[in-house]
């Protein structure tokens, strides 16, 4: 490793925002010992000449990677190849990071030996410019800690995450490609190979919000429910494959045990979060209401125990499971009338 951080930057079209996003990063006293990679997906837009540009004026820290197009989990499967730094994050090229609050992590990361490091972000509306902190109570309270003692008392997002290079190249983590939310997979796969986890209370990542096409919406979701199954059952899957091992080895420890039950109830809040995409599209739908029968077949088949707890986390899951999906107009009807309370 030649750096101390990897910064990469997936990019695709976003030449509106990836000048705030380059520009965040050029903070003369800690550009020695940091790489920012700009993986360029294949725009169409001026992405690639902006990228160009920084690496041009700054080639000991900015290096832009070009690629045919494959979706936001090539860009970061490309980093992970391409990294050299001591630790690795992702910044997407439409947000950026604050600047103090990023020094402040390089200045730490010297002496942090952890294999997750977990930092504060800021939501930011795109609209308003209201900025939002999220903090991390618990790591607030355990500041350095092992990771079976994260499980049940905090969930680690991407946007606070930074991970040990040598985790995600020596244990072949990979991400699925031309698909989204594939967010989900990259704070899930290492879990297995994590040990330490140490939380930094400051606010680095600045993630914006308010976008009208951003695919965490329910429209969103709904364009692209394909991904959204994909990934939940590669998850589902994941977290069955790593309990039954755990089931199946005589010598795991209690650990493991913990890891198994993260990733159980990890993916059991995706298959929760599944079926309220599903339940958002109209009741008469039948076509929805087959695939929805079909992915919730799917996740018993898997994991037993997943379904279990996907039912504990929707009562709306339960309900219908109980009934054997009778009544599933009335609660798509109740999803939609609860979506457009949350608006208001």
């Amino acid at each position: 490793m030649e750096k101390l951080l990897t910064v990469v930057v997936p990019s695709y079209n976003v030449e509106k925002y990836l000048e705030e996003t380059l520009e965040s990063f050029v903070i003369p006293e800690i550009m020695d010992d940091l790489e920012v990679l700009i993986v360029n997906d294949g725009s169409k837009d001026r992405t690639p000449e902006i990228g160009a540009a920084y690496e041009k004026r700054y080639p000991q820290t900015f290096r832009l990677i070009s690629k045919e197009n494959g979706g936001h989990g090539s860009t970061i499967n490309r980093g992970i190849e391409e990294a050299k730094g001591t630790y690795f994050k992702v910044v997407d090229g439409d947000d950026w990071v604050d600047r103090g609050g990023f020094t402040e992590l390089l200045h730490r990361l010297k002496t942090s030996g952890a294999d997750y490091v977990v930092t504060d972000y800021y939501k930011v509306n795109d609209g308003t410019k209201e900025k939002k902190l999220e903090t991390f109570p618990y790591l607030k309270a355990h500041p350095k800690c092992r990771f079976e003692e994260v499980v049940g008392n905090t969930d680690i997002l991407m946007h606070a995450l930074v991970i040990r290079t040598a985790i995600l190249k020596e244990n072949g983590i990979r991400l699925d490609e031309h698909c989204f939310y594939v967010d989900n997979e990259y704070i899930t796969f290492p879990v297995p190979f994590v040990e330490t986890v140490e939380y930094y209370e400051i606010p680095v990542y600045m993630y914006r919000l308010a976008q009208a096409t951003q695919s965490v919406s329910m429209q969103g979701f709904q364009k692209h429910l394909p991904d959204h199954v994909k990934v939940t059952m590669r998850l589902v899957q994941f977290a069955a494959k790593y309990s039954e091992m755990s089931e199946e080895n005589k010598e795991t420890s209690p650990a493991q045990k913990k890891k198994a039950e993260y990733l159980n109830n990890r993916a059991a809040v995706m298959v929760g979060d599944q079926a309220g995409i599903f339940a958002s599209f109209p009741g008469g739908n039948e076509e929805i209401r087959r695939q929805f029968l079909a992915f919730d077949a799917e996740v018993k088949k898997t994991s037993e125990e997943i379904y279990r707890l996907s039912g504990e986390k929707s009562h709306m899951l339960a309900a219908l499971r109980k009934r054997n999906f009778k009544g599933y107009r009335f609660w798509t009807w109740v999803s939609r009338v609860r979506a457009k309370v949350r608006k208001v």
